[in-house]
């Protein structure tokens, strides 16, 4: 299954509290469920004024139904082609 990259401008992400990130969570979780098993939210990354979401998920468009649903932006859907890490060097 394909897994992608979702790019979120959020002005002021970072400076979001605690509470409500876990409200953002939970929308985006009651949204999936709706969605049914075949979307999968792995993790995300905070940074100043993005998000960054890592999903697994038959294609595209139904990255950009759960953006619609929660009322999340998806500013940019990006398929991830192959990941990389320190390992990667060891032959």
């Amino acid at each position: 299954m394909p897994k992608y990259i979702i790019e979120r401008d959020i002005p002021g992400a970072g400076k979001l509290t605690a509470e409500q990130l876990a409200a953002v969570s939970q929308k985006s979780c009651s949204v999936l469920q709706k969605l049914g098993p075949q979307i999968q939210w792995v993790q995300s990354f905070v940074t100043g004024d993005k998000l960054y979401c890592v999903y697994i998920a038959p294609n595209e468009e139904l990255i950009r139904q759960h953006a619609q649903q929660g009322g999340f932006p998806a500013n940019r859907i990006s398929e991830i082609k192959a990941v990389i890490d320190p390992t990667t060097a060891e032959k």
